[in-house]
């Protein structure tokens, strides 16, 4: 039996960061959540996440310096990609995100949970396929 990929979800929304919990655990997959951007990078800098999904705005650190840290600290268990979750549509924030090291980005307000679901299992099959298309 193989072990169920692990995915961190960094979301400060209840709702979503639970939305999120359950749409991927349902799916089998092995999820763990970080509230604020102080949890977010403890949790990413210990590693060993298939996939992180990074909410951009978050209390106390947000996502872009989570992405520093870890660029200039890499974590102990290297990560899969990480993908910013955000409601911006900010090009010079996400351009910032993908030079620190993001893979792609998912616009929160415009995705179903069932698009949200494909995203993911597209950045965990093939991450450097949605990468090329995204730049």
């Amino acid at each position: 039996m193989t072990q169920p990929q692990k995915i961190l979800v960094v979301e400060d929304d209840q709702f979503l960061r639970e939305l999120y919990q359950e749409l991927l655990t349902n799916e089998g997959f092995e999820v763990e959540a970080a509230v604020d951007g102080d949890e977010g990078l403890t949790k990413v800098s210990s590693g060993g996440y298939q996939l992180v999904l990074l909410d951009i705005m978050l209390p106390k650190r947000d996502g872009l310096e989570i992405l520093r840290q870890v660029k200039a600290n890499p974590p102990k268990e290297k990560n899969g990609p990480v993908v910013l979750l955000t409601n911006l549509g900010q090009d010079a924030i996400i351009r910032e995100g993908f030079e620190l090291g993001a893979s792609g980005y998912l616009i929160k307000s415009a995705m179903t949970p069932d698009q949200v679901l494909h995203e993911v299992r597209n950045f965990l099959d093939n991450p450097l396929l949605l990468l090329s298309k995204l730049r």
